[in-house]
């Protein structure tokens, strides 16, 4: 018979061994963060007698190989396991799972638990459960993850709030953001760990107010959040590009003592840059005492996006000069920094220094940053040519960066092949139908228009509507073309004929060979006037106090017209104004923008 611990040994020899057994799980113990040692104490339980087969000493084994800090042999703690005779300990299973869940591949431990179940062995516990729908969660596979839910109703365990929570954080990592609401809906109990799952899952799922929503909720309920809680925050505040909310989380931040974390500063910095305050932004990150790698990405990245592109390659010098390395998401901030400052020649010299000097194998981002600073520069050809000399298959992104770049310097023929390629890729992306149908409007091609629209119709493809996000005393408001939705539309609508009066008086003329539709000039002009960022600034002129910066998050790119527009409110009401649009940051300031009319 089996001894208590699980030991396979029997008899005479099984009494013998048990001391030596005992000794190597002791040893294990004083050892447990040093791999080497951990493999040596194993070879030496084998050389005197141990059998690969014994239950205890795998078992503690393989609880110290997952356990080890960083990159455990998940491979050899597997071929312990496999060694081990009838594995009828729970806690081994578990373990081995658990190991899975949180390192490299986690579907190995979905085979697992289906073993574990048919050969019936070990029954799964309280403890199997979070341990698997955290690598299922990992896998991002919601349909395996509604199976093995119906699994932990069946079993009993569905009431505890272990199991709650990992479902909760299964269908929020998932991107079901209405079954992870519906199961924190159904919680009788919600910890700290619940609120983080449900406001991380709508931070990123493209759901941001929602996130504000629930942390408002958890205000209410008085739970004190942690440093997890404000990393999703300040990412939801980022995407909403809702300035004020941010800065009283940076407040509190300072409050409780957090200024020395360097999750909550690193995603304070990404917040600033996000909102367009490059300053705030350069500020933290000098005082910031703990820097890192994620932090000077941050800068660099924000201060390219922001237009600010020469600072970002001086602050990568910086970078060198403290022999600090750069990795892959740095050179994709100081390519971006060259494609939207024109920088051509120093972008591929930077290519060939992140290639020949940093050893850095060049991903897909990379690549489009190149067919991005080639097509910005107006160079279609060159940027097609070297889409066809890449090592590797082009995305979507780099199809559309190429029909974007034909639709704003004028090339069909590309375009209609670019079009051909993302109706492969991604056949349903309503901005692609759109840019290839103002490419035939600005040539006057209205039948081809006609028909481009009709395949959008017939193929049940949507355009999504331009919008345009303002803050105001914490309250983030959302306007789209011709919105007249607002409680103050009365008064947006009396400013924004104003402004186009005083737009008149300083010699704005109207971008009407932008408006892409078959109309009266008149009707052009009109079209122009209603776009959903110039309602936004109207509203901010009359809700915000005079010379305030206003800020505006839009979620398409920013048209020539209004960007003449901006310029000369800029300079006409006296405000900096900040526009985040699809692809990049336009700060405006007495009738200028830092993008320096070339985006």
């Amino acid at each position: 018979m089996p001894t208590n611990s699980g030991t396979c040994l029997h008899g005479k020899n099984s009494v013998l061994l048990l001391p030596l057994v005992k000794r190597c799980i002791s040893l294990l113990q004083t050892c447990a963060s040093s791999l080497p040692k951990l493999r040596q104490i194993h070879a030496f339980s084998i050389r005197h007698g141990v059998p690969l087969s014994d239950a205890d000493m795998g078992k503690h084994l393989i609880f110290y190989i997952v356990s080890l800090p960083s990159s455990p042999p998940l491979s050899y703690a597997h071929r312990i396991f496999s060694k081990i005779q009838n594995p009828n300990n729970v806690f081994t299973w578990n373990t081995l799972i658990r190991g899975y869940a949180e390192n490299g591949d986690p579907s190995p431990a979905v085979a697992l638990f289906r073993e574990m179940r048919v050969s019936g062995l070990a029954e799964p516990d309280t403890h199997t459960y979070p341990f698997l729908l955290k690598a299922v969660a990992k896998m991002a596979d919601v349909r395996l993850g509604e199976t093995i839910h119906s699994i932990v109703i069946r079993s009993g365990f569905d009431s505890l709030i272990f199991a709650q929570n990992s479902l909760l954080h299964l269908y929020a990592n998932c991107g079901d953001v209405a079954s992870a609401y519906k199961m924190f809906d159904k919680m009788s109990e919600r910890d700290l760990v619940a609120w983080n799952s449900l406001i991380n899952g709508f931070a990123l799922n493209g759901k941001p107010t929602e996130a504000m929503e629930i942390y408002r909720g958890m205000q209410m309920e008085g739970i004190e959040p942690d440093g997890f809680t404000i990393v999703s925050l300040l990412s939801a505040c980022a995407e909403l590009g809702a300035l004020a909310l941010g800065r009283r989380v940076h407040v509190y931040m300072i409050k409780v003592g957090w200024r020395g974390n360097s999750h909550a500063n690193n995603a304070l910095l990404d917040f600033y840059a996000k909102c367009g305050r490059v300053r705030e932004a350069q500020t933290l990150f000098h005082e910031m005492g703990n820097k890192n790698s994620i932090s000077w990405n941050s800068l660099i990245v924000g201060l390219a996006v922001n237009g600010f592109g020469k600072e970002s390659l001086e602050l990568f010098k910086d970078m060198e000069k403290k022999g600090l390395p750069p990795n892959e998401v740095t050179f994709v901030g100081i390519l971006y920094a060259c494609s939207h400052c024109g920088m051509v020649t120093e972008g591929f010299e930077y290519f060939r220094r992140m290639v020949e000097e940093f050893n850095i194998v060049p991903r897909i981002e990379h690549y489009g940053c190149m067919v991005d600073l080639l097509s910005r520069a107006g160079k279609i050809k060159e940027a097609y040519d070297y889409i066809q000399n890449m090592p590797m298959q082009p995305n979507s992104v780099i199809w559309r960066t190429l029909l974007g770049a034909c639709s704003v310097h004028g090339n069909s023929a590309l375009a209609e092949y670019a079009t051909d390629q993302l109706l492969q890729l991604e056949p349903n992306y309503s901005g692609d139908y759109v840019l290839l149908s103002n490419l035939y409007a600005s040539e006057e091609r209205w039948l081809d228009v006609q028909r481009v629209r009709r395949k959008m119709v017939n193929d049940g493809v949507r355009k999504f509507p331009g919008h345009s996000l303002v803050e105001v005393g914490n309250q983030v408001h959302e306007f789209f073309m011709g919105d007249k939705s607002h409680p103050q539309t009365g008064e947006i609508y009396a400013k924004l004929k104003e402004m186009t009066e005083r737009l008149r008086m300083e010699g704005y003329i109207p971008q009407t060979s932008k408006v892409y539709v078959d109309v009266e000039e008149e009707e052009k002009e009109n079209a122009l006037v209603y776009h959903s960022e110039k309602i936004a600034i109207a509203f901010m002129l009359i809700s915000t106090p005079a010379s305030s910066p206003i800020h505006v998050v839009k979620n398409l790119r920013v048209c020539e017209d209004c960007h003449v527009v901006i310029k000369l409110v800029s300079k006409i009401y006296d405000r900096e104004i900040i526009v985040r649009d699809r692809s990049r940051f336009h700060h405006f300031k007495d009738g200028s923008c830092s993008c320096q009319d070339y985006w």
